[in-house]
Order: C-alpha cells, then structure tokens, then sequence
C-alpha cells in the first residue's frame, strides 16, 4: 500500500466536523438550531466540496448526550454517511468515524475498502478508543476503566485491520482480544488511507503518534501555548521514524461587524443546555475538575457552545487572522463547525476563503472563483 497526498501537503487544511449529528456541536435550546438530517449533510457536503474544504468528519454516536433537546440523540450512522457521501461528492476527503470496541476489525476493514472503491481513495478513517459510559450501557459493552486496557485493545484492532488491508492469502490470528482463522482481506486497499485521532490521556497519545497521520489536540488555554506540545508530539513520533501532523477544532461565529458576531455568541450561550453541558463536563472533560476556577468558567462556556473547540468570533478578517495564529503556532489544520452549517458555510467560504488564499494557507486544488454570496 501507499500515502496518498493528503499526508504530504504543507498547506493548512480545512474540515468540516459532526454535520451528522443533530446540534453539530452546539448543545443548544434554540429552535434554529442544527438539525442533521441527510438532505442538509449532503448540501452541505457538496458545498465544501466545490469550495475546496479538504475534508468531512462525522460524529459517531448512538445515544444523545442527555438535555431537554437530546443533544447528538438524532444522528447520521457514520459508515452509510461517508458510503453516500463518497457517490456524490467528487474531490474532498470523507472520513469515517470507528469506535474499536463497536466495529468489529474484519468488517471494518472491509468497510473501509468498499468505500475506497466508491469514492476513488478518497475515505479517511478516524479512530475512536471511546469515553462515554452511557453509550457503552446501552449497546450492553463492557468499557474497561483503566485507558491502558482501551488503548491496548485498540492497538490490536488497528494492528489486525492493517494486516485484512493487505493480506492476500487467508491466515490466523491469535491475540489478546481477537482470534479469528482463515481470514483475508480481497479486495486489497491499494492506498492507505489517511488516519485520524483525537486523544488527550498519556496512553492516547502515545497510540496516536504510534498509528495516526494526524492528532487532534484542544487548545485550552492561549493559542501559543500550544506550540510546545505541538513541538513535543512531533519529537515523540521523530523517535519513532514518524511524521505526525496536529489538528485542532474551531467553533466559527462569522458576520460583518464584530458587534454582530458577539451578539450570536451571546444568543447561543444564552440558550445553552445546561444538563447536556454538565455531563460533558463530568465525562469527556473530567478533568476539568483539578483547573483553575477562571479557567473552569472559560473551558464552560467553550463546551457549552463548541463542545470544546476554540471559538472564533468576528469579522472574515478576524476569522481569517485566527485561522492564520493557528497554522503559525504549529497546527497542520483545524475542523469548522458552525451552528448552522449550510447557512452559515456560504459566508465563510465567500468571505474567509478568499483571505486565506492571499495568505498562501491553502491548497492549489482551492485556487478557485466563487460567486459572492449574501448572508442570510
């Protein structure tokens, strides 16, 4: 198997995340809120395709995160999404999202290369060790406590796909958490395709800069902060004989004056749900309980709006500077979400795009006109 060139570019590359879930990223009582249904993931898909966005992301869920609205409780099944998406999109990368303990590796493998074929190499696939009790109980698995178990297991689920990916003849294998006889893996996967990985315990970390191309990494605090730890995990794969390249996430509150752009954060964080916030607080960000009060507030609010993410919010200038901190600081690229995806895109790629291309940001694929667009 060989890279393709999604690995190698130096440009700044541009995704879009968790269009398939119901809120995207916004927990949120808000009546305009996102919906996620297939009629707007596919617009919306066919949109950053033509933009030239490099990439698409989904958000594998199977329960909602609790709330008065259900938080991501309506979702898009993330294999039949890139599956579809693949057949109607013609230039951008669709990643699949695979919780390891819920894909058993053989399928996902095949998965995997029936999507390379249907999209001419342009699947992804996102690596996911899981976190949410909840969901675990609802589908009847055991998730272990201890991250070393979750990552041990994953490292030989990832270990067994690759092997399905290029075996020609049938073989056996005999480990810790699979065993299987017989199996093989034709069709082969003629390109890897590129891994993603979003970690933050020591243990993820390290699987990570073991198996993935690229890291995704929340920025806490200053944007310049995350400079070092850009530097270190990169050292850390070096060591390894690996190139790994960082990502992180923004939330994009985009509008022609600043005041407006302040005032839609305000409406959203006036309209957050406070109980779907709170269990995110208590599970993905559980260690928000050791920091610092200012910063508790600040990391709140951030997960309340952006699950997390850093929020830009202003003018197209002000995305566009943001955006420019980001690749300056060590990011290879960052995932966009917005709090309404289709309505909100069409700004940002009419208005932001264009100054990121005077940068120099983006790919030559992106060198593209557009019709300016109005903001409704």
């Amino acid at each position: 198997m060989i890279n393709d060139d999604f690995r190698s570019t130096e440009t700044f590359k541009l995704g879009i995340i968790a269009s398939n879930c119901s809120g995207g990223m916004t927990s949120s009582y808000l009546e305009d809120q996102w919906s996620g249904s297939w009629e707007k993931n596919l617009k919306l898909a066919q949109m950053a395709d033509k933009a030239g966005i490099d990439f698409i992301l989904p958000a594998a869920r199977f329960i909602g995160l609790e709330g008065k609205k259900d938080f991501q409780g309506t979702v898009l099944e993330t294999i039949t999404w890139a599956s579809a998406l693949l057949s109607k999109t013609e230039n951008i990368k669709v990643f699949a999202t695979m919780h390891t303990s819920m894909n058993h590796p053989i399928i996902a493998a095949k998965q995997i290369v029936s999507m390379a074929q249907i999209g001419k190499n342009r699947i992804g696939l996102n690596i996911v060790s899981e976190w949410d009790q909840a969901e675990y109980d609802a589908l009847g698995i055991h998730l272990p406590e201890d991250h070393k178990t979750r990552y041990d297991y994953a490292q030989e689920w990832f270990d067994l796909v690759k092997k399905i990916w290029k075996s020609t003849e049938a073989f056996n294998w005999e480990g810790q958490f699979f065993q299987t006889k017989g199996i093989y893996g034709k069709p082969n996967l003629k390109i890897l395709p590129p891994i993603f990985n979003a970690a933050g315990s020591k243990e993820g970390k390290e699987f990570a800069v073991r198996n993935s191309d690229f890291l995704f990494t929340p920025i806490f605090s200053k944007i310049e902060d995350c400079e070092i730890e850009i530097q270190n995990l990169k050292k850390q794969a070096a060591e390894i004989g690996k190139n790994i390249q960082v990502l992180t996430c923004t939330h994009i509150i985009c509008r022609r004056t600043e005041d407006e752009a302040k005032a839609e954060w305000d409406r959203q964080l006036k309209n957050v749900d406070q109980k779907t916030v709170q269990h995110i607080m208590d599970t993905l960000f559980a260690f928000s309980k050791n920091v610092p009060p200012e910063t508790l507030v600040n990391l709140q609010e951030r997960v309340a709006i952006a699950f997390g993410g850093y929020p830009l919010v202003g003018t197209p200038e002000q995305i566009a500077d943001g955006l420019s901190l980001l690749h300056k600081t060590g990011f290879a690229g960052s995932t966009l979400y917005f709090f309404d995806y289709t309505k909100e895109f069409p700004y940002f790629r009419d208005y932001v795009m264009p100054i990121l291309r005077e940068k120099q940001l983006l790919s030559s694929s992106q060198l593209k006109s557009y019709h300016f667009s109005e903001f409704l």
